[in-house]
């Protein structure tokens, strides 16, 4: 399906889509008890690059359940592949994905795929590649997890056995300890030769793969948190000299990040742990590659941003919020230790903070709502986590009301397709450049190397320094759904919907408006 906007402001040519866009804000100054407001306007002009490249990913824990579910369902998708369940017949799909399975509104009751509104990668064109510290072949890492059904994983064994995981690096000072018994795949020398080997790698699958464009993603274990050093880990050049000199603090997730930036390839951190310390950010910004992250926000965190958003903006006031989760796959495994534990923590207790400080009637500068969140490691249950959480809210005159929910899912077919959106989105935006329009010699430049667009997609939200950070969820959809839009010169959907409720618009817009007055 391809959508094309009839409009003055948008040109499209063999090469680019080309739109004049007014992009409109407004800024505030609070002096005393007066708000100034003041609208704004730029004048900005987006060109999105028509032609798609030949695209890889490589994703860092290719033998972990995401990875090699994400792996089988892009086959499965690609042979069309059908097979039996005891509820019928059930065919390949990527339910789950704002890319493949959500639509956009374009007026008129059309709605239209999401990934329609400017040309985006197809998931079956994408080629897959990777490290893991563990040897077994992609094929025996999806017997291993144990998330789909078997007849499915005898359809796609054929297929998938030719692919096996590149060493990876082994770090045991910055994952669990009960990961030892999976290291038996391990790049060997010190982290300046890790580096030049990943980069390596990276090239040989770019060359084997004739590719335009690889990106490289983080879906391995979560790590404890790095201690942000002064000489270490906080200049892009003593991130250099760091990694030359071996240095220990330096953890597994960012030397593969430094190497991917090193070789022009977008890194995206799939885990909640501080891989984009200031070092690495500083390279991203100056070599003009995008990074983003972090940790994929798939089920019981992105209920929490649509709960506390409804409660918050309902005038309601959140005073605890409880979460308890139970998972039996090896990420809950990993995460049983405290130090990898207390990454995860942080990354799923902050994801409130944006809607709580933005009602300062509801919280006093500073208050927060009692946050606990509690993770517990339970074989049994494999990859189908329980999460549990109750929100305790303070409702007028001093009662109370208490929301409890219970959210059984299957972890890694929540994950997989935030991997397919995270990849293509971030290549979209690859081929997105802007400029101000009253700037006629002005070059086109891309976004901000810390890619923010994917803030709906991850728990943590990485954004520039000074840049409000944004957890609604339903504001981060929007984000990503108006950026396109802006890309073929649609306005951003206000859903005042005023053609249907003001008379002399909707002359223009219904064929029958109502000639009588309503009776009541």
């Amino acid at each position: 399906m391809e959508v094309i906007v009839n409009s003055e402001n948008v040109k499209y040519s063999d090469n680019y889509i080309e739109s004049r866009y007014d992009y409109q804000y407004t800024t505030s100054e609070r002096i005393g008890n007066q708000i100034t407001v003041t609208p704004k306007t730029e004048q900005l002009v987006f060109r999105t690059q028509r032609k798609l490249p030949r695209l890889g990913v490589m994703l860092v824990g290719w033998g972990g359940n995401n990875g090699c579910t994400f792996t089988a369902a892009l086959i499965a998708n690609q042979l069309g592949l059908t097979w039996p369940t005891r509820r019928g017949t059930q065919k390949a799909n990527w339910f789950g994905s704002i890319t493949q399975s959500s639509t956009i509104p374009l007026g008129g009751h059309v709605n239209v795929p999401l990934a329609s509104l400017l040309p985006t990668v197809h998931p079956n064109d994408i080629a897959v590649d990777g490290w893991d510290i563990s040897g077994l072949s992609v094929a025996q890492a999806m017997e291993r997890a144990q998330v789909l059904e078997p007849t499915l994983q005898e359809l796609l064994k054929p297929h998938m056995k030719k692919y096996r995981p590149r060493p990876s690096i082994y770090a045991p000072d910055f994952i669990a300890a009960n990961q030892s018994t999976r290291a038996d795949n391990v790049l060997g020398g010190n982290k300046q030769k890790q580096v030049k080997q990943i980069m390596k790698d990276i090239e040989d699958f770019r060359n084997t793969q004739l590719l335009d464009k690889v990106i490289v993603l983080w879906t391995a274990n979560t790590e404890r948190f790095s201690e942000i050093i002064p000489g270490v880990n906080d200049t892009e050049e003593n991130l250099k000299k760091s990694i030359a000199n071996n240095h220990a603090e330096l953890s597994p997730s960012t030397l593969f990040a430094y190497a991917s930036i090193s070789m022009g390839c977008p890194y995206i951190n799939g885990s909640p742990q501080n891989t984009f310390v200031p070092g690495l950010v500083e390279f991203a910004e100056s070599r003009g590659v995008y990074i983003g992250g972090d940790d994929f926000k798939s089920g019981q965190t992105k209920l929490k941003s649509v709960i506390v958003d409804f409660l918050v903006s309902a005038g309601i006031k959140p005073v605890s919020i409880v979460s308890y989760n139970h998972l039996g796959n090896n990420d809950g495994k990993n995460l049983s230790a405290p130090a990898q534990f207390k990454s995860k923590e942080i990354s799923k207790s902050n994801v409130v903070d944006d809607m709580v400080s933005s009602n300062e009637i509801l919280y006093q500068p500073g208050e927060k709502p009692d946050h606990v969140v509690v993770i517990k490691y339970v074989p049994y249950v494999g990859d189908s986590k329980r999460a549990m959480d109750e929100y305790v809210s303070e409702i007028m005159m001093g009662g109370l009301n208490t929301i409890a929910i219970h959210n059984t899912c299957e972890d890694s077919l929540l994950a997989t397709p935030i991997i397919l959106d995270l990849v293509i989105l971030t290549e979209l935006c690859t081929r997105i450049k802007v400029k101000r329009s009253d700037q006629s010699d002005q070059e086109f430049t891309g976004f901000h190397a810390v890619l923010s667009v994917l803030s709906y997609l991850c728990k943590a939200p990485l954004v520039p320094d000074g840049t409000p950070v944004v957890n609604a969820l339903f504001k981060q959809r929007a984000c990503i759904e108006n950026l396109l839009r802006a890309c073929v010169g649609l306005h951003p959907e206000n859903n005042m919907l005023l053609e249907y409720k003001i008379p002399v618009i909707m002359e223009d817009v219904v064929k029958d408006p109502p000639k009588k007055k309503i009776k009541y």
